[in-house]
């Protein structure tokens, strides 16, 4: 009896310090969820300042290389400021749908594995969102000299580049306004490695250091092997013709 009530006491507080760890997951998931769309959107913009923008012709300048040095780094900083933003928009999707995975069905301690993991990508998902806005940006102010007069095109430059100087003096002001010590923290892993007996995943169970490409330590297949999928599919097309035969055997009886 006491062993049962151990046991059961155990799996309780296994089940509430996951669910602490999952609010922290859940956090990150949403954060890349919302970068992500924001991503997918300027991307969608990006695209539309490549495709619809028609330089005017070289013939209309006194000097060639001019127009030529503008639309070299208009379509430079247009094409990188796409590549970045869909390059967070597939970040922020193999992470939202590979952490999902191996945070529910991955072994004990996957919570664990996959909310560290999704926290230490953040920073460069935000990087590379960072560095699609600021391209995005820029190459307004490549456009506005290939379009409007002199006049017009040194005031919407002179407010291009004070928005990307507002931009970068708010992210340091809010940064510095929102930044804490990671050794101050909310630390669950007194409660994991005590009472709780939760450890985080593996390394040699754990293949995202190694890549999807990689095997299991043991020589088994992983959760993304086609594999392991045609395996289940046939197990469950076994399964189901005896499911059927149920009645029958019974009525047999």
């Amino acid at each position: 009896m006491l062993a049962a009530d151990k046991l059961q006491l155990q799996s309780t507080l296994k089940q509430q310090a996951t669910a602490l760890k999952e609010k922290e997951f859940n956090l990150h998931h949403s954060n890349f969820m919302t970068v992500g769309t924001q991503a997918a959107v300027l991307a969608g913009l990006d695209v539309t300042m490549f495709i619809e923008f028609q330089p005017p012709p070289n013939d209309e300048w006194p000097f060639v290389i001019i127009p030529r040095t503008l639309k070299f780094l208009y379509y430079v900083m247009i094409t990188s400021a796409f590549c970045a933003n869909i390059l967070v928009v597939a970040q922020t999707t193999i992470l939202s749908v590979l952490g999902a995975s191996l945070a529910l069905r991955g072994p004990d301690g996957s919570m664990m594995t996959a909310t560290d993991g999704m926290y230490l990508e953040r920073a460069i998902v935000f990087r590379a969102f960072g560095y699609g806005l600021v391209f995005t940006i820029g190459s307004v102010v490549a456009c506005v000299w290939l379009h409007l007069h002199w006049e017009a095109s040194l005031i919407c430059c002179a407010i291009s580049l004070f928005t990307i100087n507002r931009m970068r003096d708010t992210y340091y002001r809010i940064t510095k306004k929102f930044d804490f010590d990671e050794s101050l923290t909310v630390d669950f892993r007194d409660i994991f490695e005590g009472p709780a007996a939760i450890q985080a995943m593996p390394m040699q169970l754990w293949r995202g250091v190694g890549g999807l490409g990689s095997k299991l330590a043991n020589g088994g297949k992983g959760s993304f092997d086609p594999e392991v999928d045609r395996r289940r599919g046939n197990n469950e097309n076994e399964d189901e013709p005896l499911t059927r035969r149920g009645p029958k055997s019974q009525e047999m009886v």
